[in-house]
């Protein structure tokens, strides 16, 4: 999902320095992975997540939808071909969504924070802080993933070529001053500070005097929908991350000959308009190619130009950075992990894996445990399917079914999550619903955006046709209860809703010629 941010949204500090050359010495295996990087390497790259919120890649609802593990995976691996050492860390509410699942969900996001996990592990991560989206199942599940974790409050210092560098997690200005200085007493020269709070509240941290860490990192979200942009902020060192995995922070580390303090690197004018040029552009671009109706031609025209312009900022994103001569720097960028970049074929394969159990993990269950919906209230309608609104309505079926909801069900079923809960609920009728399906081993019948996900469960108006028993002409209201931000994020009601008009439903009827 693309949102239309600014330059300075997109990247916090792009790097416009000078590059210098380091003394040749034979390449070492690190820890992190690296076959090419020296344990005295020159400076280091910091790959950043956060506010996961247990999501393996987007819905894909609409065309080029931002983010993925398996996108992530890619930039860090591609990192690590480098000479530079590469350190991945993650800032924790990754593993679930929600604070409470039903138990229907439990199954399917259980097999999720598994497959995250695996993920994260073959990218080499490092070290990560938890928060309460971590704890959905329990901290004996968070800790039996085996992930490498920071305990809020704690601290740890790992080796970056020729400085060590210091990840440290709190809640507070106080906790941050504390783990920092202890960081700093482990022998970190560079403190990267996980602040489990809203980007606000790191701000409000970071004015904190003498707090001893060179960037904060605000890791929590108040909201579902309050990380919907990357965040940078240029007076103090803080940034927020685009949520739900959309995006990575890429920090470069650049050492001079003599250590010192670490100073951000300021943003070259001509790359951040360039940046900021080719972002308004994907956004424009994006927008279109979700038009219905848009002609095939027109949208592969556009999908080229996109590719062509995410390769040309994914340069600008992955350009080395040296020292800029006057002490030990950094700079900040935000990796947006667009649909045109590659994937890792081994975290790719982590989430098929996934994608082929759940579905038959979910089905099992719903036959073992499901229930079906409650009946409605005395004297309010169900549910009643699409055969009983044929026999008054028959002039509109053939609108309806030249329509994107006729095929609903299939979308879903070509790509093998026709039985994945995150997505059911926008391709059945009257799912969870009183008087509707709420068990996946029932929605026969139910498949597709039939008459009733618009205009009401119908048992009422089928026995006493009337326009108080039914909605008949639904509004915005209706569908945006699908159409939303997650799923389409360029819906737009006038734009969108001709397109489910026509002859018969919505316009007066075809008139059959005369014999």
């Amino acid at each position: 999902m693309r949102r239309l941010v600014t330059g300075l949204a997109l990247l916090a500090a792009l790097s416009g320095c000078s590059r210098k050359e380091s003394r040749p010495a034979e390449p070492a295996t690190t820890p992190q992975g690296n076959t090419t990087a020296r344990a005295d390497a020159p400076g280091a790259i910091l790959f950043v997540s956060a506010d996961v919120r247990g999501y393996l890649g987007p819905c894909g609802c609409s065309e080029n939808m931002r983010g993925g593990i398996a996108r992530a995976a890619a930039q860090v691996k591609e990192a690590r071909k480098g000479a530079l050492p590469v350190l991945y860390v993650d800032g924790g509410d990754s593993l679930f969504g929600e604070p409470q699942l039903k138990p229907e969900q439990v199954p399917q996001e259980e097999r999720k924070a598994r497959a995250l996990a695996e993920a994260m592990k073959d990218m080499g991560l490092v070290v990560r802080a938890t928060g309460e989206l971590d704890d959905t199942r329990g901290a004996a599940f968070r800790q039996g993933l085996g992930l490498p974790e920071l305990a809020p409050g704690g601290e740890k210092v790992l080796a970056a070529g020729a400085r060590k560098l210091g990840v440290v997690s709190a809640s507070d200005a106080a906790g941050l001053k504390q783990t920092a200085a202890k960081a700093r007493a482990g022998g970190a020269q560079f403190v990267l500070g996980l602040f489990h709070g809203t980007v606000q509240q790191a701000q409000q941290a970071a004015a904190t005097p003498e707090l001893g860490v060179d960037l904060l990192v605000a890791t929590h979200t108040a909201s579902e929908f309050d990380g919907e942009e990357n965040k940078p902020a240029r007076d103090v060192p803080v940034v927020a991350l685009q949520s739900k995995g959309r995006s990575l922070l890429r920090v470069d580390l650049a050492y001079d000959a003599k250590p010192g303090p670490f100073t951000l690197q300021k943003t070259a004018a001509d790359t951040e308009r360039e940046a900021a040029s080719i972002e308004r552009r994907l956004a424009l671009m994006d927008k279109e190619i979700n038009l219905p109706g848009i002609l095939p031609e027109r949208k592969q025209l556009l999908q080229q130009k996109v590719e062509e312009l995410v390769a040309r900022r994914q340069a600008l994103l992955t350009a080395p950075v040296a020292a800029a001569g006057e002490g030990d720097s950094f700079s900040v960028r935000f990796v947006p992990l667009e649909s045109t970049l590659p994937s890792d074929p081994e975290a790719q394969k982590v989430v098929t894996a996934y994608d082929a159990d759940v579905g038959k993990m979910n089905l099992e269950w719903a036959k073992a445990h499901g229930q079906d919906c409650p009946a409605p209230e005395k004297g309010k309608a169900a549910f009643v399917g699409n055969a009983s609104c044929a026999e008054c309505h028959e002039e509109s079926f053939p609108v309806w079914e030249a329509s994107k909801h006729h095929h609903a069900w299939k979308t879903l079923e070509d790509a093998g999550k026709q039985f994945h809960l995150n997505c059911t609920g926008c391709h059945v009728t009257g799912w969870e619903k009183p008087g509707g399906v709420c068990r996946l081993d029932k929605v026969a019948g139910r498949e597709n955006v039939g008459c009733e996900s618009c205009h009401g469960p119908g048992s009422l108006h089928a026995e006493d046709p009337s326009d108080t028993n039914i909605i008949a002409r639904p509004g915005q209201d209706v569908c945006v209860t699908c159409h939303n931000r997650e799923n389409s994020p360029h819906f737009d009601f006038a734009t969108y809703v001709p397109k489910i008009l026509g002859p018969g439903h919505g316009q007066p009827p075809a008139v059959k010629p005369k014999p």
